[in-house]
């Protein structure tokens, strides 16, 4: 098969052997991948990851239980043992041993075929097309965003960083009522934000200390101090970045105006399944590029660019 090889240094395209699942896991061929700031993030160093990268697909169980066989599915990332305390505890997305599909020593989606432990398995609903189904695996943790920051109606919320996750997460917690305002930087966002009904604001337009929470997707290490100018003493600032570097900040205004500081990473597959199948979110207007996964060096050179959306790589020649 076809796999986008990362040796911690480059990355290029390759033929590799195609997997052989055990037991407990199934063949999946991949029918369409995304590529995300993570992804990227790893090129630069994220996670010391070797091997094949890539997380967000939907694809058809080629070998498994026959039950799955022939079923279009998507999957969780994250590899639990199901017998730690964490597991136990039911919470596998923090499981003591875990692996993490294409972003910690378990080979990932930007190949042909991919192997998962047949338990992190979704089918997808036959109302939800391909280009739709790529995205639950990021439209599952812009919905936890709302439940880890218990947004509700009564809220004022900032969001910064109106990237392919900031826009998910942005549709997510309008569906709360809240009053939101996201923080923009480039024309594309600012449209997409509008269309939904929702308000777009620069930096400078911000009011600062007011916001009783804020949701910083911004991905570098300058969002969580805007953060902390944003949000009012008592207030939340809910964290879904990821940084190659350690981010610098002030503590001190975290303890003296008593911030809760909020860490969200993965959401529930069955609730983007649900909101994708209703028609909730909007995620076809995130996508800006389809490449084949045999043009996946321009794809990916694509996704690196400044602003860009969702990139996605396909099936096929």
């Amino acid at each position: 098969m076809r796999a986008v090889i990362y040796d911690g240094q480059n990355y290029s395209l390759n033929e590799t052997p195609t997997p052989t699942p055990r037991a407990d896991e199934s063949l999946i061929r991949v029918l369409k991948t995304g590529i995300c700031n993570t992804d990227l993030e790893i090129f630069n160093g994220y996670m010391g990851f070797r091997g094949i990268p890539g997380h967000e697909f939907v694809g058809i169980v080629e070998q498994g239980p026959k039950e799955w066989v022939g079923r279009r599915v998507v999957g969780e990332i994250n590899i639990a043992d199901g017998v730690c305390d964490m597991c136990q505890r039911g919470v596998p997305s923090q499981c003591r041993h875990r692996t993490t599909l294409g972003i910690d020593r378990h080979n990932g989606t930007f190949a042909d075929y991919v192997t998962l432990v047949t338990r992190n398995l979704h089918s997808v609903p036959e109302n939800v097309s391909d280009d739709q189904a790529v995205f639950v695996e990021p439209l599952a943790a812009a919905l936890d965003v709302a439940t880890a920051g218990e947004i509700t109606a009564r809220d004022n919320v900032v969001l910064i960083g109106a990237g392919k996750l900031g826009l998910l997460a942005a549709q997510a917690l309008k569906l709360t009522g809240c009053t939101l305002s996201v923080i923009v930087r480039h024309e594309t966002p600012a449209r997409l934000l509008a269309r939904w009904g929702i308000h777009a604001i620069t930096l400078d337009q911000a009011a600062r200390n007011i916001a009783s929470a804020v949701i910083d997707c911004t991905g570098n290490a300058e969002g969580f101090a805007a953060a902390l100018d944003l949000v009012e003493p008592r207030g939340r600032i809910v964290l879904k970045s990821t940084y190659t570097s350690l981010p610098s900040a002030d503590l001190t205004r975290v303890v003296v105006d008593e911030i809760r500081v909020i860490g969200s990473r993965c959401g529930l597959f069955p609730n983007a399944l649900r909101a994708l199948e209703y028609g909730e979110i909007d995620v076809e207007s995130l996508i800006e590029a389809r490449y084949r996964l045999s043009d996946s060096l321009a794809a990916i050179a694509h996704a690196s660019c400044p602003g860009a959306l969702k990139i996605l790589m396909e099936a096929g020649r």
